[in-house]
Formats: C-alpha cells, structure tokens, sequence
C-alpha cells in the first residue's frame, strides 16, 4: 500500500490548484489517472520521507537538425514524456540518485567537483557536472536523494540525457536556491556538464526545450542572450498525429559520428575566419565553395549547405504556423528531413557494412506508406546515425501505420508523443 494513495494525491493536486499543471504535463482522463498510479508507486519506491516532486520534459526536434551547435536557429517543443523525481533534501553534502532501469545508485559528494576521467560517460559525470555549474554560477549546492522514473526512453529520441540533467539543476535550484536561476541558466549549467564531464559536445536545443517548455524557436546567434519566440499553435487541432519511431538501432558508440558534424561545419568556418558558421555569411561560403571543398573535401561542404538552409527552414516552419498553415508547415519539415538524410548525412552510421542502417530502414518503410497515402512527414529525429525518427501522420492512417510499424520493426517502437507547455519545474510538495 502507498503511502499516498491516487485519491489522496488527487486531492492534494485539486487543493494545491495545480490541476491545469497536471493536465498539462501528463493530459486528462486516463492519461491523468495513470499519472497519479506513476507518482504514487515512484513514493512508495523512496526509503525516505518526500517532500518534493519535481519534473523534467523530454524534447521533439521540429526542426533545426544539428545546426544549434554551430549557432544556428531550432524550432523544437517539450513533450509529455518526462523524468519524475521524488526529492528530500540531505544535510551531509551527498547527492543519492536511484533511478528505474538501473541496478546502480549514483552518489556523488558535493565536495568533489573536479572532471574524473574515469567518469565520463557516466550518469555520475551529468550529476556532478550539473552541481559544478551551479557552483561556477555562484550558487548554493548541497546533498538530496532522488528516486527517479522516466519515459524519456533511452535511444528514444526525446533527449533522456538533457531531461535527468536538466532535473538535477532544477531540483538544486529550487532546494538551495530559491529559484534564483531562470529555465535558460540551468538549460546552459545542463549543457556545460553534458560537454565537459560526460564528454558529449552536444548544441543546447535539448536542454533549451526541457527547461523552457513549450514550442518555440531558438536563434543562437548570441549564446549570452538568446532570441527565443515561444509559438502558441495546438498540434492537437490538425488531422495529424505527432510521433517517433523507435527504430531499435544502438547508438552507444556513436559521440565520435555526432561530433564529426559540429567539427567539419566548424573547420569550414576556420577556413572563412571564423569559429562557427553563423557569423559566415552564406554568400561568402559559396564564393569560396570550390576552394574549401578542395581543402576539406565534400562532406564539410556539403553539411555547411544543410546548415545555411536549415535554417531558412526553422524561419519558414515558424512563419507557416503563425499563418495556420499547417500543409506548408509538413513540406517545409519533409525538406529539413531530405535535407538531413541526404546532405547532411546522419541516417547511417560510420562504418556500417549495410546491415546496421536501423534508421534509414525505418525512414524507408515510412516513407513508403507515406508516398502511398499522399500524406504526412517521415524525418531524420535529432542527432541521427541511430535512435528514433519523427513522423506526422494523418489521423485517419494511424491504426494502418501503427500495425506496420509493430510487423516491421517491433510493437512497440512506435509512440505518439503530446506537446508540453511548461519546462522542468517542481510539481508538488508533499506535506
């Protein structure tokens, strides 16, 4: 038996006035319901008194791929997936992480907050880098346990790393900081301990929209003080349906394939004397276009193309909605998705013989059904190479594309994700 029963939550969530959070974050009906069942088992889970719960979104990619890294422009949104932590603060400076699906508790003292080679990689690496950047911020930091659950299935495609990292830095803001921190700091504090502890020279998009929340584009022309425009459209009025595709294909060893792409947009850019392609011009690119492609070769040249177009695309796919243009909108993300199979080349990993091309598999049997309906989106989702696609389709060809997915490639690597209008934040104290 919990200790907090779904009645008692229910309550508790009317009596707090919280339920239009609630409903925003994990829907109604039974969706609410099975919200309410999730949260009590994660309590009951706890050897410890809760006092807080806290929540981390998951992210879509709606376009914008890999140009974030290079300063570039996104249009991306949270989704109700989420990392869901049950909190109680600690006095001894320990941070004790259990988290579902590992074997492992994470404990990292805060009085250590140095890089360990030995951890990169690790879930320890996010923790500790998190607690660093909130020290280097010139924060307060201090011990806490968290017992964690999550949706934001690994190799998902919804950022599991951002949304646990992102997490961390909320639940520090809000026990040790009074919130002094805004979404975009600790999206920034994420990032940083993403890069410089766990090793990934990840772009900030996935952090972003799991601080943020919501739809919106990003322009990260200065990284000092971003240009986010949130953009109010209900994806759930139009006839499509949003999902991602599981497409089952590994993507551990993959961190070298990912930086290849920021590294070769960023070596064209040396060449032009600059350290990133936003602050090229485009015109200046294809004047000397015959010259860096003979020093660097055609691939460089090739994904500094998709970056000066893509984002055209984000400006484009922004401009459609705002006009409830919805049929526009799906072109524009078919051309991102062309755009990073084909130019920017991140549906097959490096290396592969031809019989590890999970992704591009899934790309084709989408686009197959797709090009036979006359309608919807199948894309490249995120970094690429492996994990998960994005497709739109139409609501009446669900349960079709639904039964062909599950014969095709398993039943349950399809799954409908709902837009999330607030970002990571503390959902309820428990008395």
């Amino acid at each position: 038996m919990s200790l907090w029963s779904t009645n008692e939550l229910n309550k508790l969530i009317e009596d707090a006035d919280q339920l239009e959070l609630f409903h925003d974050l994990y829907g109604d009906g039974e969706d609410y319901q099975l919200a309410l069942i999730r949260i009590s088992e994660l309590i009951d889970k706890a050897d410890y008194e809760v006092t807080h719960l806290f929540s981390a979104p998951g992210r879509t990619e709606l376009g914008g791929n890999h140009t974030d890294h290079n300063l570039g422009k996104v249009f991306c949104s949270a989704v109700r997936n989420d990392a869901l932590a049950a909190v109680a603060k600690r006095s001894d400076g320990k941070i004790i992480v259990r988290s579902e699906g590992f074997n492992e508790t994470f404990t990292v003292e805060v009085s250590g907050l140095n890089v360990r080679s030995s951890e990169i990689g690790t879930t320890n690496s996010l923790i500790r880098g998190v607690v660093a950047g909130i020290k280097e911020s010139e924060g307060e930091y201090g011990g806490f346990y968290a017992e964690i659950t999550s949706d934001v299935g690994m190799g998902s495609g919804l950022s599991s790393s951002a949304s646990f990292e992102v997490l961390i830095g909320t639940i520090l803001n809000h026990l040790y900081n009074q919130n002094k921190y805004s979404p975009e700091k600790i999206a920034q504090i994420a990032q940083h301990a993403e890069n410089k502890y766990f090793g990934k020279p990840c772009g900030l998009m996935d952090q972003m929209a799991s601080a943020v929340g919501g739809i919106m584009a990003i322009d990260f022309k200065d990284p000092n003080n971003l240009d986010i425009q949130k953009i109010a459209y209900d994806f759930s009025a139009e006839n499509y349906v949003l999902l991602v595709i599981n497409t089952g294909s590994n993507h551990a060893d993959l961190t070298p394939a990912y930086a290849s792409i920021p590294s070769e947009m960023g070596a064209v850019a040396n060449l032009l004397g600059s350290d990133v392609l936003r602050t090229v011009q485009e015109a200046d690119f294809l004047q000397n276009i015959v010259s860096i492609r003979s020093k660097l070769g055609d691939r460089s040249v090739l994904r500094a193309m998709h970056f000066y177009r893509e984002n055209k695309r984000v400006d484009q796919m922004v401009s459609a909605l705002e006009a409830g243009d919805f049929e526009t909108y799906l072109k524009v993300v078919g051309a991102s998705g062309v755009s990073s199979q084909n130019i920017l080349q991140n549906s097959i990993p490096p290396g592969s013989d031809g019989q590890d091309q999970g992704l591009t598999y899934a790309l084709g049997v989408s686009q197959l059904f797709i090009e036979e309906r006359r309608r919807g989106v199948a894309r490249v989702h995120g970094g690429g190479f492996a994990g998960s696609i994005q497709v739109y389709i139409h609501k009446d060809d669900l349960d079709d594309y639904q039964k062909l997915i599950s014969d095709t490639i398993g039943i349950s690597a399809l799954q409908v994700l709902s837009i999330r209008h607030h970002g990571s934040r503390k959902i309820l104290t428990l008395p």
